[in-house]
């Protein structure tokens, strides 16, 4: 038995079932178990790969795409870029680096990442230094304590990784899906609260699934879509929301676990495996318009990086490779961009002051 298996096992016997957003809680943040907390993993190594770690082509459009917001914005002397969830810090690399071709911009930024996992502070902190050694970035646990001032936002893979609470509809209403101990198999298992769940819970447009559906919720991605969307109208900025989920609210059950670059059982061997859940751009977009901001999409990842010029970068960076690296170059950009692969399934938002036009990629 694991530490953190003991550790809820222990948990659930003091507390009684915990919610999946307990869960999630537990088996990704736990201080001492937790799996960002104690490994990076990221990378053929480890377990996933990001857009970023695909190729320079990403971080750099999306570079290119908070410097024109920056003009939009007119040119303020000095403005926040945060990033919330830098991973190994490689987007934030190749989008200075890309910023550098516009150097009143590049000098008005000041880097912030919203990190709280010492080892992948570790690695954003090398990643900078090797590549930007003049950036002195500073670290924050949320958002919410990124000095004030205009700031321009990028949230990769950052939203899809929020606890979520998950519900069934019954005969009898909605009860909320648990975990618990089965004494039994010796193992966690899944469960129903034996109280039906209050319908406040229940975003409108799902409230009226029919029986056997199960819905979820994200309320930490609701209130940090809330924070950031409340912040940009009140100071000014953009942010520019990039991962999987889906347009629409609909039900389904979409809480997943990834190790080892393959789907795993998501209540065997907790804080083994990455634990993540599609994110509801509807319900993520009507929370960041009520807190003040406008919002732009989603749209598909392929259809925007299109838009920034992904070919053309594609073809320049091309005509200066070798065969072996004009193969990876069109790897990466089939896997970006195409339809069956990341291209669709990603969805991509833009959250920003009200004052501000329509950006690109969102024309």
């Amino acid at each position: 038995m694991t530490g953190l298996l003991a550790h809820l096992r222990r948990r659930i016997a003091l507390e009684g079932p915990l919610t999946v957003a307990r869960y999630m809680e537990e088996c990704l943040g736990n201080p001492a178990h937790g799996y960002y907390m104690t490994r990076d993993p990221l990378g053929a190594d480890g377990d996933f790969t990001t857009a970023p770690e695909i190729s320079q082509m990403f971080g750099e459009l999306i570079g290119l795409w908070a410097a024109v917001q920056w003009q939009a914005m007119g040119t303020p002397g000095a403005v926040h870029l945060v990033e919330l969830g830098p991973g190994r810090g490689t987007l934030m690399a190749d989008a200075l680096r890309a910023m550098g071709t516009v150097a009143p911009f590049r000098a008005a930024v000041q880097v912030h990442l919203v990190e709280t996992s010492p080892v992948l502070r570790d690695a954003q902190r090398k990643t900078l230094a090797a590549a930007h050694p003049g950036v002195t970035p500073q670290w924050w646990n949320d958002f919410s304590q990124v000095p004030a001032g205009p700031a321009l936002v990028i949230a990769n893979e950052f939203f899809d990784a929020l606890p979520i609470r998950q519900f069934l509809r019954g005969p009898d209403g909605w009860r909320e899906r648990l975990v618990a101990w089965d004494a039994d198999a010796a193992a966690l298992a899944f469960v129903l609260s034996g109280a039906q769940a209050a319908s406040p819970l229940i975003p409108p447009p799902l409230n009226q699934a029919p029986e056997g559906s199960l819905i979820e919720i994200c309320p930490a991605g609701l209130r940090k879509g809330h924070t950031l969307a409340a912040r940009l109208a009140a100071q000014g900025g953009a942010a520019l929301i990039v991962d999987y989920g889906h347009d629409r609210s609909a039900p389904g059950d979409t809480l997943q676990a990834v190790k080892g670059h393959e789907y795993a059982d998501v209540l065997t061997a907790p804080g083994e495996a990455d634990l993540t859940a599609h994110v509801d751009f509807q319900q993520l977009a009507q929370t960041c318009i009520q807190a003040g901001a406008v919002t732009f999409g989603p749209v598909g990842q392929g259809d925007f990086l299109t838009a920034l010029g992904i070919g053309a970068r594609a073809q320049a960076l091309a005509a200066k490779a070798d065969a072996r690296q004009k193969t990876a170059i069109d790897a990466a950009f089939a896997r970006l961009t195409g339809a069956g692969q990341m291209g669709r399934l990603f969805r991509v938002l833009a959250v920003q002051h009200p004052g501000l036009t329509a950006p690109p990629g969102f024309e």
